[in-house]
C-alpha cells in the first residue's frame, strides 16, 4: 500500500508539474517581455532627452547668430552714418540703411531674450543699452545738438561719439565670449 501512495503521489505531482509548466514559463516570459519593454522604454526617453538637449542648442545658436549679427551690423551702421554726419552727407538711403539694421537689432534681441542663458542676456542687454545711447547721440549730433554729453562743439561730440562705438566692439567680443560659453564652444581668438 505504501508503493501505492508513493505512486500516487508521484503522479499527482507530475501531473501537477506539467499543468503548472505552461502557467510559471508563461510568467517567466511575461516578466522577461516587461523588462525589455521597460528597458526601450528608458532608452526612448533617454534619446529624446538628447534630441530634446541638441534642439535647444539648435535654437540657442540660431539665436546668438542672429544677435551677434544684429548687434555688429548695427554698429556698423552707426559709425557709418556718424561718418555721414560728420561729413554732411547724410542721405535718404542711408538713414534707412541704419533704421533697417537697429531694426534687425531689436528684433534678433527679441527673440533671444526667449533662449538665451541670463549671462548672455545680460552681455545682450548691456550691448544694447550702449548701442541704444550710441543712437540718440548720433541722432542729436545729426539734429544740430551737438555736446549732450558735455563735448564742447560738434567735432567734439563726433569723436566722444566715434570713441564711444570703438569701445563697443570690447564689449561685443564680450558678449560672443559669453554666447561661446554658453553653447560649450572652447575659447575662441580675442579679436573681431
Amino acid at each position: 500500500m505504501e508503493s501505492t501512495v508513493i505512486a500516487l503521489a508521484g503522479t499527482t505531482i507530475a501531473v501537477a508539474g506539467t499543468l503548472l509548466a505552461p502557467v510559471l514559463s508563461q510568467r517567466l516570459l511575461s516578466r522577461a517581455q516587461s523588462d525589455q519593454f521597460e528597458r526601450q522604454e528608458r532608452a526612448a526617453d533617454a534619446q529624446w532627452a538628447r534630441e530634446q538637449r541638441v534642439a535647444e542648442l539648435d535654437k540657442r545658436r540660431a539665436c546668438y547668430v542672429a544677435a551677434n549679427s544684429g548687434y555688429r551690423r548695427h554698429r556698423v551702421e552707426l559709425m557709418n552714418y556718424l561718418w555721414r554726419v560728420h561729413k554732411g552727407e547724410v542721405t535718404p538711403e542711408a538713414r534707412a540703411a541704419l533704421e533697417d539694421a537697429r531694426h534687425s537689432m531689436h528684433a534678433s534681441f527679441a527673440e533671444a531674450q526667449m533662449a538665451a542663458s541670463d549671462t548672455v542676456l545680460a552681455e545682450l542687454d548691456s550691448m544694447a543699452q550702449t548701442l541704444a545711447h550710441a543712437y540718440n547721440q548720433v541722432m542729436r549730433l545729426h539734429e544740430g545738438v551737438p555736446g549732450a554729453d558735455g563735448a564742447d562743439g560738434a567735432d567734439g561730440a563726433f569723436e566722444e561719439i566715434r570713441v564711444m562705438l570703438l569701445r563697443a566692439n570690447d564689449q561685443w567680443v564680450g558678449m560672443r565670449t559669453a554666447m561661446r560659453a554658453d553653447l560649450g564652444v572652447e575659447r575662441g581668438p580675442a579679436g573681431p
